[in-house]
């Protein structure tokens, strides 16, 4: 034991007994020297499975209370520690991952009074030589654990499969409405995209000790904020990273925060704009109704949604009120009144100033178009506000709009959203604008990434209710003007989904987009049509293709309605 508590001191030492003029080059050239003694002692497995296995379980808990220098991480911080290290058990309860070493760990901020970043790190004792960050959501506050199996990996755990996983809380606590972290200028900063920095060199530095050298390739997978953040990291640390998976992406995230507000003010400061539920759910209804058989199957989802938009006056037109009023006698219409809150949702935003990277818009809604927004994701499901909307009683867009303005905005907790003027804020416009550049993630210039050969695969439903898939599309279109079709073709494969939404709708698709990232990044075979099963309950087991965008599956008109095969990929 006296040996082994020396050498967990010789390995603190070694890795934060920095010279901090020298920079973080000098550090992580000392990192390698250190491993390198280390693996002399037969301590730090060498990379290769047969090394690793009888040396991780020795030295896992060795790693707990190892201090990493500032210098190590690219972004200034006060260091960062390891604050637990143990081997998980292939045969512990509820194990998906197979025998890892679990790490977790915090990463110091510079100011006081800032929260530290709290990561995980998993290290699989049969390790594939690749690494995969994994993102958040929301406002994140939870740390993301990396382990068990994930949207974009559902038949097997990444760490199962040898990936080393590591994730964090992006540097708070707490994923609530409120985000009061957002009163606290190093917080916001960590939540935009410094926490992807830091945990990423953290992590990295683990990992060179743990295995005596870095990953062959470095992925990043995320959906929502998760999506953001793997756009972020392209954006921002193009030389970190191989390849992502950025599914539904926040890209957007002012845009969408001040759109939510539009709504709420239309939902509760316009008389008779609130939508209840059975209204909604009418809308839905009718859209399938005129639209579901669009594509050749009336099967519940809405795949040709080009087409269905073509009918939108006349569906707008018969769910309309005939005298435009609220009418007791007929539940089945809706006034002028509501059918307004949903056109805010349908235009979307459109802002008389920039936001940065000269955005302006947030795209609307596929409201008529077969998305619903009675969920737990849509919108309010209440009539009055109250002091503290929440995404239950208030709906998702606005609740998360509501905080945006008062924390992160206005920076005063009792600040009315209602009275907020989105279009015209004054004094508030500058605080917009820097924030659309810390938590965004619109710039098109993925110069840099696409240059080193970097991968990108985007998946996202065509009825989200919380990110529109408009504004996901306009960003990739975006790239097509920037670089042409043939360049963002090389790089980036996206897949808009009919009937998915935040997570739920009439299809849900499962599918394993890293095995085929990983196999456009080690094989530079590039997907085409994937094949997704649906975990739908109602609808569990059919499948579908899922067809590169513009693209979307069209029954063929033989063969069983529920299998992908039946389906063709057809341009709209």
């Amino acid at each position: 034991m006296a040996f082994y508590g020396a050498l967990r001191a010789f390995v603190s030492v070694c890795v934060t007994v920095a010279a901090p003029l020298r920079g973080p080059a000098h550090d992580r050239s000392r990192l390698r020297i250190c491993s390198a003694l280390l693996l002399t002692g037969g301590i730090v497995s060498t990379g290769t499975t047969a090394a690793a296995e009888p040396n991780l379980a020795m030295q896992c808990t060795q790693l707990a209370g190892l201090l990493l220098s500032p210098a190590i991480i690219g972004l200034p911080t006060a260091g960062a520690q390891v604050d637990t290290a143990e081997m998980i058990a292939a045969t512990a309860h509820n194990n998906q991952d197979g025998e890892y070493c679990r790490i977790t760990g915090s990463i110091k901020p510079v100011k006081v009074g800032t929260p530290d970043i709290r990561f995980d790190v998993n290290l699989p004792r049969r390790w594939n030589g690749r690494a995969l960050q994994v993102g958040g959501g929301g406002y994140n506050g939870v740390v993301v654990s990396g382990t068990g199996v994930m949207p974009f990996s559902p038949n097997r755990a990444p760490l199962a499969q040898g990936y080393v996983t590591f994730g964090d809380d992006s540097g708070h606590v707490g994923n609530s409405a409120l985000a009061v972290f957002g009163l606290v200028d190093e917080a916001v900063v960590n939540f935009g995209y410094a926490h992807l920095k830091k945990t990423h060199d953290a992590a990295l530095a683990l990992i060179e000790i743990a295995y005596g050298r870095r990953p062959d390739h470095v992925y990043f997978g995320g959906g929502s904020t998760g999506g953001r953040e793997g756009y972020t990291v392209m954006q921002r640390f193009p030389d970190d990273y191989d390849g992502v998976i950025a599914n539904s992406p926040a890209l957007n995230f002012s845009g969408v925060r001040l759109l939510g507000v539009k709504v709420g003010q239309t939902e509760y400061g316009t008389p008779g704009g609130f939508v209840p539920p059975p209204l909604l759910e009418r809308v839905y209804q009718r859209t399938l109704e005129v639209c579901d058989g669009l594509d050749g199957a009336a099967d519940g989802i809405v795949s040709d949604v080009g087409a269905c938009r073509k009918h939108e006056p006349d569906v707008i037109a018969s769910l309309r009120c005939p005298s435009g009023e609220a009418d007791v006698a007929n539940d089945d219409c809706l006034s002028d009144a509501q059918l307004a809150t949903l056109d805010v949702l349908r235009e979307g935003l459109s802002l008389p100033w920039p936001l940065a990277w000269n955005v302006n818009r947030y795209r609307g809604y596929n409201v008529f178009q077969g998305t619903l927004f009675t969920g737990m994701l849509g919108l309010a499901h209440n009539d009055s506000r109250g002091t503290s909307p929440t995404i239950v009683a208030n709906g998702y867009l606005f609740s998360q709009g509501d905080g945006y303005v008062r924390y992160f905005i206005a920076r005063d907790p009792g600040f009315d959203s209602l009275k907020f003027d989105v279009l015209h804020p004054g004094r508030y416009q500058k605080q917009i604008v820097a924030l659309s550049q810390t938590i965004g993630a619109m710039n098109t210039d993925l110069s840099r990434y696409i240059a080193r050969g970097g991968k990108l695969i985007t998946l996202q439903g065509l009825a989200d209710e919380v990110i529109s898939p408009n504004q996901t599309i306009a960003y990739y279109e975006a790239l097509v003007d920037r670089f042409g079709a043939g360049k963002v073709d090389a790089f980036m494969r996206l897949y808009m989904v009919p009937g998915f939404q935040h997570g739920s709708g009439a299809f849900i698709p499962s599918t394993d987009l890293l095995g085929a990232l990983d196999n456009w990044v080690t094989r530079d075979i590039a997907p085409e049509t994937l094949t997704a099963t649906d975990i739908a309950a109602a609808t569990n087991g059919r499948s579908r293709p899922l067809c590169r965008y513009p693209a979307f599956p069209r029954y063929s008109g033989k063969g069983n309605v529920n299998r992908a095969s039946s389906f063709i990929c057809a341009e709209p």
